[in-house]
């Protein structure tokens, strides 16, 4: 193949270079003992760099060479993983912000995502390892549902369904945590590289409160 223009070779060596180093974010983030949440948090900006700076078709072109990637390095399985949910967030965050869309809708979807994304990846994981881990977050909830109750002495019946409710709303509270820290990451960070996000609505500008 022929490269014409020098924004063509860019296209090509950024999507490569960023591709690449989300994959080793990827591979760390998997094997590494130590550093997981900070892994977790800057795993998506890779990819969302790209989105914002070469446009979707560079992003989906970053997303499959990324995926090829990391199926050969790490099988198809833990090479699959990635996209659930970090791929596909930062995909959508990347085309929200490339769209210059409110926070509202990229944290929603945003949560949605990963939300969706936690539930998959405990089916395969639980495939993977011949175990139930629905079992141990469900024993997470009800540790935290007792400590509650007692903190409150509260008169209050602990059943399944409260258990696997309290569950769910810890995984929903995680990913609405977690997307809203790659949100304000990426705001304070982007502006670096000359790039620049949506501002942030009124209720966070008070938390959220950055000098470049």
């Amino acid at each position: 193949m022929k490269i014409t223009t020098k924004t063509e070779a860019l296209n090509i060596v950024e999507t490569s270079y960023l591709a690449s180093l989300s994959s080793l974010l990827w591979v760390a983030l998997y094997y590494l003992p130590i550093g997981g949440a900070l892994l977790r948090l800057i795993l998506p900006l890779p990819m969302i760099l790209l989105h914002l700076r070469r446009g979707t078709k560079a992003a989906l072109e970053g997303m499959l060479i990324q995926f090829l990637l990391l199926f050969i390095i790490m099988g198809p399985v833990r090479g699959t993983l990635f996209l659930f949910p970090y791929g596909i967030l930062a995909f959508w965050l990347g085309l929200c912000w490339f769209k210059e869309k409110a926070w509202g809708l990229s944290l929603t979807i945003g949560v949605v995502i990963g939300t969706v994304g936690f539930f998959l990846r405990v089916i395969a994981l639980s495939t993977l390892v011949g175990d139930n881990l629905w079992v141990l977050i469900t024993r997470a909830s009800y540790v935290l549902i007792e400590k509650f109750i007692d903190l409150f002495n509260l008169s209050f019946s602990i059943s399944i369904l409260s258990i696997q409710l309290g569950a769910i709303l810890l995984i929903i509270f995680q990913e609405i945590v977690y997307v809203l820290t790659v949100h304000v990451v990426a705001y304070s960070i982007f502006p670096r590289f000359k790039i620049t996000i949506p501002d942030p609505p009124k209720l966070l500008n008070s938390l959220i409160d950055f000098n470049y």
